[in-house]
């Protein structure tokens, strides 16, 4: 079955207190776009990587690609008004009938090939596929004025990305219309009436948003032997 992986890169760098989009620091010698496309290149030659950036980063994006030379295979794709549309964007830039597609965050970069593979046997057999882990602290729900209680953790998963679907569920489920409740693809396809599978992921999986992140991916790249 034809693989897909549509990687979503449009954030600011607002939380890093920087005027340059997080996709797009350097860690490691190397843009964080540039390492997490690279991861999924690594997994399969044969993927079909698919970039989705804000258009008025693609020049910005090319001078940096060709500053670090940085010649790895996939097609760009002008992103949305929100993630959900960046997505469907590049989902409508998929011409096959069937195959499995995994979208994952930009400033992701430390994301395994095992875990990638996983992603897609887990999508070929249920449909979907969403990679998570346990909570490590404990958590108090809060609620209207003020009361707060505690929850049990073991009732709850963190939520990462890759999330792999099959390409016909998602394009019945990304052809309804935008709500203010989809957080991610998941919640899309969960509103669309499908089951959702949840796998095993990854701390070291994290999602670059502040400075201290920058330095967790760099011991964390180290080890992927980046």
């Amino acid at each position: 079955m034809q693989e897909y992986a549509i990687i979503v890169a449009g954030g600011s760098g607002s939380r890093m207190k920087s005027e340059i989009p997080k996709q797009f620091l350097k860690v490691n010698g190397l843009p964080v776009l540039a390492h997490t496309i690279r991861a999924f290149r690594n997994y399969s030659h044969d993927l079909n990587i698919i970039v989705v950036l804000p258009k008025n980063q693609f020049f910005a994006w090319h001078e940096l690609c060709e500053l670090h030379t940085f010649k790895e295979k996939y097609d760009l794709i002008s992103g949305g008004e929100t993630r959900f549309h960046s997505v469907r964007n590049g989902l409508e830039s998929i011409t096959a009938s069937s195959g499995l597609v995994a979208v994952h965050d930009g400033v992701r970069p430390v994301i395994s090939r095992e875990i990638i593979q996983d992603c897609f046997m887990k999508a070929a057999e249920h449909g979907t596929a969403i990679v998570s882990v346990p909570l490590k602290d404990s958590i108090r729900n809060i609620e209207k004025g003020g009361k707060n209680l505690a929850v049990n953790r073991d009732n709850f998963r963190l939520i990462q990305t890759p999330q792999t679907f099959r390409l016909d569920w998602m394009r019945t489920a990304f052809s309804n219309a935008y709500q203010s409740t989809f957080t991610d693809c998941a919640s899309v396809l969960e509103y669309a009436g499908y089951p959702i599978h949840l796998l095993d992921g990854s701390y070291e999986n994290i999602k670059i948003t502040t400075p201290e992140d920058l330095l967790l991916a760099e011991i964390f790249l180290r080890g992927l032997g980046y």
